[in-house]
């Protein structure tokens, strides 16, 4: 009988030791942990990023307007040349007796000329006195004004194989640089349909551009006299600074991709970049030095839906509400349920209690802050620049801040007392 009740009194004690767990299991609630980051001065920058090729400012192909074989070349590559040195030189043989033709032809239409002016003269004459039928006399005029325009003819003729004559001499129209040149000595150049280029002259490698493509999306943002930094594969470690001198109008479609061609300044007193370089160019569209940043990771942080209900429930059961805002309360409402946040009176909530609420500026955005009581908060703040990795807060934190960037649940422990929890007049600390 005895060993019975020893028995018995055994389960009775396992029983309660398993009650007593239970609830105290059952008063335990999952202990959340929160990753943050500092909020710090530093720069921040938005920027477009582009590639294109360098290219010198003023290109010249020089070309010939005649035809014939090159006689002499006086340039190489490279070579620095003044506006109206020559370059290269044309055999003026068959020039030369074009020209003499087209003067023996302005000497025998003056000659021309002449006669038929002394004839005119005489057969005017004659007319007056009514000695010469007046169809001679027309044919006179007519013969006289004829060998005027052919005076005309001849002379243009005249001038235009001295032109031809001119232009067997090839000279620079700039000052520059010749960087290619593409003719030979004996190598004969045809000028019948199209004008061949015998050399290309750049007038300054110390002042490039880079002509670069910006995709349609991004092309918004970039605006004249912006400060660009941009490297060369010749140069990796090396980074060269301009600035946009020019956003051009006109669409670049290729395979339905458009961009638009922007033209980068760029100063090269050291003659390291070369034209036909392949440039890749990192536009600041905006930029700031010493300017309070934050993780983007922050704002686009939000608590679970089941923290938020939490913080919704100790706020409605520790809060002072006024009277006016538990009337609004609806009335069927069953206990333990949390009411819809949308549909409650602003007085019930404080500003910017959840990230959204009361939100219409884009630039103004809710973030949660820790506390020096070890709970969070929501805070309202006004953005600056942004580029998706980092954002610049304008106003609504302080250099040092905790913002919280993800959280997540730990092990679990007792909850403490609310009393414990929530500091004076201040938000819920968990």
């Amino acid at each position: 009988m005895k060993k019975k009740v020893i028995i018995i009194s055994v389960i009775v004690l396992v029983a309660l030791i398993v009650l007593v767990t239970l609830r105290s299991f059952s008063k335990k609630d999952t202990a959340y942990t929160f990753d943050t980051v500092k909020v710090e001065r530093g720069p921040i920058s938005n920027i477009v990023t582009a590639t294109g090729t360098i290219e010198a400012i003023t290109t010249v192909d020089v070309g010939t307007q005649v035809s014939g074989i090159i006689k002499n070349v006086f340039v190489d590559f490279n070579d620095v040349v003044k506006k109206g040195q020559m370059l290269a030189k044309i055999d003026e043989t068959n020039l030369i007796e074009q020209l003499k033709q087209s003067q023996a032809n302005l000497d025998q239409a003056v000659a021309q000329l002449n006669y038929q002016e002394a004839t005119y003269k005489r057969l005017k004459a004659l007319y007056e006195k009514q000695l010469v039928a007046e169809s001679d006399y027309d044919q006179a005029l007519f013969n006289f004004e004829n060998a005027k325009a052919s005076i005309i003819n001849a002379r243009s003729a005249v001038s235009r194989a001295q032109v031809n004559l001119d232009y067997a001499t090839i000279t620079s129209p700039i000052d520059g640089v010749v960087l290619n040149r593409a003719v030979e000595e004996g190598q004969t150049v045809a000028a019948s349909f199209n004008t061949p280029t015998l050399f290309t002259i750049v007038n300054d490698l110390t002042q490039m551009e880079v002509q670069t493509s910006v995709d349609e999306a991004d092309i918004g943002k970039v605006q004249e006299d912006q400060n660009v930094e941009f490297t060369v594969d010749a140069y990796p470690d090396l980074k060269f600074e301009g600035t946009v001198s020019q956003v051009r109008l006109q669409p670049v479609t290729t395979n339905n991709v458009v961009t638009y061609v922007v033209i980068l300044n760029a100063p090269n007193p050291d003659k390291k970049l070369m034209p036909g370089m392949t440039a890749s160019a990192t536009i600041y569209v905006e930029k700031k030095e010493n300017a309070l940043t934050l993780s983007g990771k922050a704002i686009r942080f939000s608590p679970d839906e089941e923290y938020l209900q939490k913080m919704m429930t100790d706020f409605m059961e520790n809060s002072d509400m006024p009277e006016l805002a538990q009337a609004d309360i609806p009335a069927d409402l069953q206990p333990g349920q949390i009411p819809d946040i949308s549909s409650m009176p602003q007085g019930m909530l404080p500003m910017g209690m959840f990230p959204g609420t009361g939100e219409s500026d884009p630039k103004v955005k809710s973030v949660w802050v820790k506390d020096d009581k070890g709970g969070i908060r929501p805070a309202m703040v006004t953005l600056g620049i942004e580029n998706g990795s980092k954002v610049e807060i304008a106003s609504g934190l302080t250099e040092g801040d905790d913002v919280i960037i993800s959280m997540s649940g730990g092990k679990e422990k007792k909850t403490s007392t609310r009393s414990n929890n929530r500091g004076p007049g201040g938000p819920m600390m968990f």
